[in-house]
């Protein structure tokens, strides 16, 4: 049943606290190991010459899945045989060695080769190792040992840190083609992050030595950032050709070599769209309404502001100049992501937001980031002036992200900064996962004819075998993989009329007859093997062409056109102003669901007034999280495609498969009318409050007499939303974990935890835990029945977490039909809502 604006969203209060209930790990089961001959001659010679490397300390030795806020100097790097955990597993109860978190160490499949960091502080530790590999070596490991053996099993290879490590192969990749055609002088823009030093004297020295070294190469530095808070220190630098040759050459003589440096990479460049059919947009009506105060920032591109479709809704700020150098023809991204926030899909007639919203470039011409800026510092810098002076800003959308810097396992700077600023200020980050529009082999088909003729069904699995072959080439791009923000991908949808829908002939739809994510939206998981991306909105249908016929095709996403696009508000054309263009993928899609967040904020405050507006800016910022992740569901038709197609297959597998579906859609694809409003046979509650440490609270939702002993489908659903404080370079960067215990009635409302959804580990990784029963079987209800949802606080990581954590909390309990449903339910909350329309 479709939703119904008159039916608002009904809230729930949290009640009294009560004690933490405790969980047990799952077990990870260790790949095999490498032969003791193997490792003997492989690593024995190492062992022998690290005592000259690895310099003092003065604290336990510590394994870490990320170097960042470490001492590279005092590094061991352990690439590792099979996933992170297994290598974690072994070590967790070896003597003097504190382990972080095991799931953050957790690695990939799709990453071939996963490190380990191990902090050696002082020789004493360094002697005892050695010793251990001794005595592994002749079979004489002592009561106690034992574990190490495993250790030393499963190491691929062992060194102290080095440019290996601050040169990463991808890296090293983009700057070996930007290094084609040049000669040795010419110029190359790269940034620099070094170790992070907490003593700012010890910062500006290590500084003061890297700039005199880039400038000893012929180099200069352009710009600097320091963001205590997240653990980051980087340069902007110009460096000779030659200079970077010998980096990507990884020699220790040259910068790459450095102690002080942690990492080197390209400059940060920006996902990209485009605007394609671009004609003229009919005159809209007059909107009159007295726009209210921003609640919602846009950081993005030039928009054309003077557009007919954003002129009155755009509050603009140019905090960084960079207006004047944006060509009005170019100002595409801005322009677009405006629209659709503003408008949404003008395919699909919509209100537009009753609020401006507030708009801060941080690209110029050409949709390209400032060539003298890092990115981070440049994020920073407009979230800070946006807290100063539109403090009442909760969400920000930020459908960019860095496309040389795309995800493997450890957090990128941009994502950190994004996690701290939320949990400082409360602000919700709607982040997209980005677009991979690299060629994508298609084995099943020798010809596009074959292609072509072939049914849907085939086309859908031949893409999906597709995709799984390339995945680990497709991941998403910085800052994607923040832990606190909501990322976006593009769900395979849009509204195009049907007579416009036969413009797209020419290509090939990959997914005729499956709801699904685009094939070029990027492919999770998140940090820690966590949900990622979060959810899926419209993206635009996006169509293949065949590009190279070997053996078998090649396809490549097509582009975006009246046939296959969102409708959008584009820059002018010649002389031609006040245009109308289509774009699509996952920039566009994270416009749509901040726009969908704006449209829920909109909705509680007509229902609720003022006394939805005097709720804490950081409770509403969390809520809204919760209430727009809450709607999101696994279509049924493609998860059981990816379970078939990828597998694996066999007894004991669910939860496997489950994460390759999950790496594709998330939590899944999302009703943005779902998340404003609720149906007649639906009622979906809402709750905020904090939970201190070490305790639970409950929240108690009604249930309708009218569902008891009916014996049709049926279902309870929740979804918790959390800010954790985080922790760069400490024993664990997540500090705070939340869940919702299973409820105790399940049994008596004739549901089940199903299929079609992550288990309830992947689910708890992040920062958003969402579950959902279901079953067929007639409830036994009784008069003012409550089902109680307790929330739970999990033992905090690393250090303590005085502070209590605010939470978003989200329940809908629907049995499709049940008219009357809604109606009982809002007669025992009975919320204040008030009259009129706005």
């Amino acid at each position: 049943m479709p939703s119904d604006p008159t039916k608002p969203l009904l809230r729930l209060t949290p009640q009294a606290e009560q004690p933490r209930q405790r969980g047990r790990p799952a077990y990870v089961p260790a790949p095999d190991s490498f032969s003791r001959a193997r490792q003997t001659g492989t690593f024995g010679p190492q062992f022998a010459r690290l005592a000259d490397v690895l310099a003092r300390g003065a604290n336990a030795l510590e394994l870490r899945a990320d170097p960042t806020g470490l001492a590279p100097e005092r590094l061991l790097v352990f690439e590792v045989r099979g996933s992170i955990n297994a290598f974690a597993t072994a070590v967790r109860n070896v003597a003097g060695l504190e382990l972080i978190d095991e799931e953050e160490l957790e690695g990939d499949d799709g990453d071939k080769h996963p490190f380990a960091y191990l902090l050696v502080p002082d020789m004493i530790a360094l002697r005892n190792l050695e010793s251990l590999w001794r005595r592994w070596q002749t079979g004489r490991l002592l009561r106690g040992e034992t574990p190490w053996a495993a250790v030393f099993d499963l190491l691929r290879d062992l060194r102290p840190w080095g440019p290996s490590d601050r040169v990463n192969a991808s890296d090293a990749s983009y700057l070996e083609a930007a290094l084609e055609g040049l000669d040795d002088a010419d110029l190359v823009r790269l940034e620099m992050e070094l170790v992070f030093r907490e003593r700012e004297a010890v910062a500006a020295e290590q500084q003061a030595n890297v700039r005199a070294a880039i400038i000893g190469h012929g180099g200069a530095v352009i710009s600097q950032a320091r963001l205590a808070d997240i653990g980051y220190h980087a340069l902007l630098v110009d460096l000779p050709a030659a200079a970077v040759r010998a980096i990507v050459a990884k020699r220790v003589d040259g910068i790459a070599g450095l102690e002080s440096v942690l990492h080197i990479r390209p400059q940060s460049a920006p996902t990209e769209i485009e605007i394609a059919d671009a004609g003229e947009a009919p005159a809209a009506a007059l909107d009159e309404r007295t726009l209210g105060e921003p609640i919602l920032a846009l950081l993005d591109g030039v928009p054309v502001a003077a557009h007919r479709l954003l002129a009155r809704h755009i509050d603009l700020d140019d905090s960084f100049d960079l207006e004047p150098g944006a060509l009005v023809a170019s100002r595409s991204h801005g322009t677009a992501m405006a629209s659709l926030i503003i408008h949404g899909d003008r395919n699909e007639p919509g209100e537009a937001l009753p609020r401006q919203i507030h708009m801060m470039p941080v690209m110029g011409d050409n949709d390209e980031f400032p060539a003298d800026r890092l990115i981070v510092d440049l994020i920073y810098l407009a979230i800070m002036r946006l807290r100063e002076n539109r403090p009442n800003v909760l969400i920000v959308n930020l459908s960019l992200g860095n496309r040389v810097r795309p995800f493997h396992g450890q957090l990128s700077p941009w994502a950190r900064l994004l996690d701290r600023l939320a949990a400082r200020f409360g602000i919700l980050f709607i982040v997209s996962a980005g677009n991979t529009t690299s060629d994508i082999p298609v084995p099943a088909y020798p010809t596009g004819l074959a292609y072509e003729h072939a049914n849907g069904g085939h086309r859908a699995t031949s893409m999906i075998s597709a995709l799984q072959a390339v995945i680990g080439d497709r991941r998403m791009f910085s800052p994607a993989e923040t832990v606190n923000g909501v990322t976006v991908g593009a769900w395979n949808k849009d509204a195009v009329p049907d007579a416009d829908r036969a413009l797209a002939r020419v290509l090939i739809d990959p997914f005729p007859a499956h709801d699904t994510a685009n094939p070029s939206s990027a492919l999770g998981p998140g940090f820690a093997r966590s949900v990622k991306p979060d959810i899926l909105l419209p993206g635009g249908r996006e169509h293949m062409q065949v590009v190279r016929n070997h053996t078998h095709i090649e396809v490549r996403p097509g582009r975006a056109s009246r046939g296959a696009g969102l409708k959008v508000a584009a820059p002018p054309a010649g002389a031609r102003e006040n245009q109308d263009g289509y774009t699509n993928g996952t920039s566009a899609a994270a416009a749509l669901a901040s726009r969908t967040c704006h449209r829920i904020h909109d909705a509680l405050e007509l229902a609720y007034g003022d006394a939805f507006l005097a709720t804490p800016a950081l409770q509403r910022a969390v809520l809204l999280k919760a209430l727009l992740v809450h709607p999101a569901r696994w279509p049924r038709d493609i998860a059981d495609l990816i379970k078939a197609t990828v597998g694996p297959w066999g007894r004991g597998q669910a939860s496997k498969q489950k994460d390759n579906i999950r790496r594709f859609i998330g939590f899944g694809c999302v009703d943005a009318d779902e998340a404003v409003a609720c149906a007649a046979d639906r009622a979906t509650f809402f709750a905020t409050g904090t939970l201190p440490p070490d305790r639970n609270l409950t929240v108690a939702v009604p249930v309708p007499l009218t569902m008891g002993g009916k014996a049709r489908p049926h279902s309870l659903s929740v979804t918790l939303a959390w800010f954790t404080p985080i922790a760069p370079g400490r024993k664990s960067y997540r500090t705070c974990r939340l869940k919702v215990l299973k409820p105790s009635a399940i049994g008596e409302l004739g549901v089940a935890g199903h299929s079609w959804q992550p288990d309830e580990n992947q689910t708890n990784r992040g920062t958003i835990f969402s579950r959902c029963w279901e079953g067929a079987d007639a409830p036994i209800v009784t008069a003012e029945m409550t089902v109680p949802l307790i929330v739970q606080r999990n033992p905090d990581q690393g250090a303590a977490v005085d502070d209590p954590v605010t939470f978003g909390m989200a329940v809908t309990l629907a049995m499709p039909g049940e008219v009357g449903l809604y109606d009982e339910v809002f007669a025992r909350v009975r919320p204040p809502i008030r009259a009129g329309v706005r």
